[in-house]
């Protein structure tokens, strides 16, 4: 019965470069003497000379480590994996007399050497990475690691789009901004960071928002774009822009503990839309913002995607198209899918019905969200506003509509939370007698529970407009903003 052993990338040099390799026997310490009798020096390398696995070296069948068990009575059944994971450090610096050659200068060979003695990339990957072009789309959490990093390994051209500007709450997960930068645009603070890092790397910037009218333009620059990006409009955006340009999409999303990654390149496989034919309806899936993000997340998710971009320049490994990675922080796992090609896509199918690009906010329902949301101006109080009708007597009922945790972090004196998710079945506990002010974080929620009480036969009923953020910004600079 074979079993498939595999093989370290740090061990293939002495199995002819294979990663994997099918062997046949009944048990662990059978496979593991005829692999060594296959490949004499791999057998030099993990087996000292009285037949013991080395100390540096261990065996795993399956998830399972089995270096101590007796090999010869660990049976293996179909299916079982044998892997071995050596320990592994840094390779070691291109002696002086090699770092000479017409592509690079002297300081470039020295600061790609860790690129340059790795078989897979070597000379000839790091030309392609220093001739690359990559857009990134959006510097916040999953663009900061992806700016820097693509900077660090040498790709010769990076795009920076992006037009908002770094703010308190960016700096928790957006590691390219640091302190000084709050109030800048984080165009300028990115680009002077990754100046920074590579000063070899050539950089354009578009501080604008990525639109239907420029997408075609600026995308049309560049080799590879990667979605950086947190909304659903601009990721449909990217991926038929990219479908309608023929340019590989790399893709990332994060939400509080979950990532997901992938590359979406229709020449080869699906594209978002396959994936995704439509987005969810308005309001289902939060923002970050709203809910929240854990800190080190964009981070493993980017660097993901920036592994991705590497490996599509230099041609080395098996890019995630067709394949979507999902990754759990809190249980430290990662999942794969495969995805597949959608024939009735509209934009990569067989027969698309896209040719050009559309209107992104309606096609996500966002027009239609807004106007389901929006109060009457009678409707709403603004914070001054509220400030001052609170100080009559008696003052209106405060309801917060925010979940118990942001209620922790800071609220209104004397309100009462009801979450909104809660509000149908907690009903019983309001008067529609009281002058009621409902308040959430920045307005939406509470619009929608003024909204659905009004419904209810609740008419002295208002809501703060923008929210506690509004609250802190015009009456109590000393709240928290989160």
């Amino acid at each position: 019965m074979p079993t498939k052993v595999i093989i370290p990338t740090a061990l293939r040099q002495f199995t002819g470069n294979k990663a994997e390799v099918d062997v046949d026997g009944k048990d662990v310490g059978e496979i593991m003497q005829k692999l060594a009798r296959q490949f004499p020096q791999l057998g030099k390398n993990i087996y000292k000379e009285d037949g013991q696995l080395r100390n540096f070296v261990n065996i795993y069948v399956n998830e399972d480590d089995v270096r101590h068990l007796d090999s010869h009575a660990t049976a293996l059944k179909q299916g079982d994996v044998i892997s071995i994971v050596p320990s592994i450090a840094g390779g070691r610096a291109l002696p002086r007399s090699e770092r000479a050659n017409e592509d690079f200068t002297l300081d470039e060979i020295e600061r790609y050497s860790r690129h340059l003695i790795i078989p897979e990339i070597a000379l000839e990957g790091q030309k392609k990475l220093k001739q690359a072009k990559v857009l990134i789309v959006g510097l916040g959490g999953l663009g900061s690691p992806l700016g820097m990093y693509l900077a660090a390994a040498g790709v010769g051209r990076l795009g920076l789009l992006d037009f908002d500007v770094v703010d308190y709450t960016n700096l928790q997960r957006q590691v390219i901004h640091s302190t000084r930068d709050v109030g800048r645009p984080k165009l300028e603070s990115a680009r002077e960071r990754i100046e920074e890092i590579n000063p070899h790397v050539d950089i354009d910037t578009y501080e604008t928002l990525l639109s239907s009218e420029n997408a075609l333009d600026i995308l049309d620059k560049y080799d590879i774009v990667v979605d950086g990006t947190d909304n659903f409009p601009t990721r449909y955006l990217v991926n038929d822009a990219c479908v309608l340009l023929g340019k590989p999409n790399v893709y990332g999303s994060i939400f509080r503990f979950e990532g997901q990654a992938s590359v979406f390149y229709a020449k080869e496989g699906p594209c978002y839309r396959c994936l995704y034919p439509e987005p969810p309806p308005p309001g289902l899936v939060p923002s970050c913002a709203e809910g929240g993000v854990l800190g080190v997340l964009p981070g493993i998710v980017g660097l993901i995607q920036a592994t991705e971009i590497i490996k599509l320049i230099t041609g080395t490994g098996e890019p995630l198209i067709g394949r979507l990675l999902l990754f759990d922080a809190l249980a430290m796992k990662f999942r794969e899918l495969k995805t597949k090609k959608n024939p009735d896509c509209p934009i990569c199918g067989e027969n698309p019905s896209i040719h050009q690009l559309i209107d992104y906010e309606e096609f996500c329902g966002i027009g239609t969200e807004q106007e389901r949301i929006r109060l009457d101006p009678e409707l709403e109080l603004s914070a001054s506003e509220l400030r001052e009708a609170v100080d009559l007597s008696p003052g209106p009922f405060l309801l917060d509509v925010r979940e118990p945790h942001e209620y922790e972090i800071c609220r209104l004196p004397h309100s009462r939370l009801i979450p909104l998710g809660q509000l149908p079945t907690r009903i019983h506990e309001l008067d529609r007698r009281w002058e009621i002010v409902a308040y959430c974080r920045s307005g939406v929620r509470s619009a929608e529970a003024v909204k659905f009480l009004r419904e209810s036969g609740f008419d002295k009923i208002k809501n703060l407009r923008g929210g506690i953020l509004a609250w802190a910004d015009q009456v109590d600079p000393t709240m928290p903003r989160y």
